[in-house]
């Protein structure tokens, strides 16, 4: 089975910033890590995700074209098996607000504490199972 997180930003240093965080547990097959630089190459994704086992997306809140809280419900839509994590620079209450009303698990903020997500990453192995 192969486990794939869905990581979307527009922000080229992220997939960057993520494969460095997480290389032992790529490395060691625990799961794939794609990234999407728009949130309509995400939902392209999130459709065609047949081949894999979706088991997180994670997404910007601030984006060009579609933001992240305009991803979500979409998201929500196609796979509401998934959970949504939204990440944002600015974790102001109507944002945080927003993304859980909409149905996103969780709110992170930006500089990303990567124990916290991996504890999450963790949860959804251990459920995929």
């Amino acid at each position: 089975m192969r486990l794939l997180i869905l990581v979307v930003d527009d922000e080229p240093d992220i997939e960057l910033l993520f494969k460095q965080q997480f290389r032992h547990d790529l490395r060691a097959g625990r799961f794939l890590m794609e990234f999407a630089h728009s949130a309509a190459s995400a939902l392209e994704r999130i459709a065609n995700a047949a081949d894999v086992t979706l088991i997180l997306i994670l997404s910007d809140v601030n984006m060009p074209g579609m933001s992240g809280l305009e991803l979500l419900p979409q998201a929500r839509h196609l796979r509401p098996d998934v959970p949504v994590i939204m990440i944002t620079a600015y974790g102001d209450p109507e944002t945080k607000r927003r993304a859980i009303q909409d149905g996103a698990e969780a709110l992170l903020t930006k500089p990303i504490d990567f124990a916290v997500l991996l504890e999450e990453i963790d949860m959804r192995i251990g459920r995929a199972a």
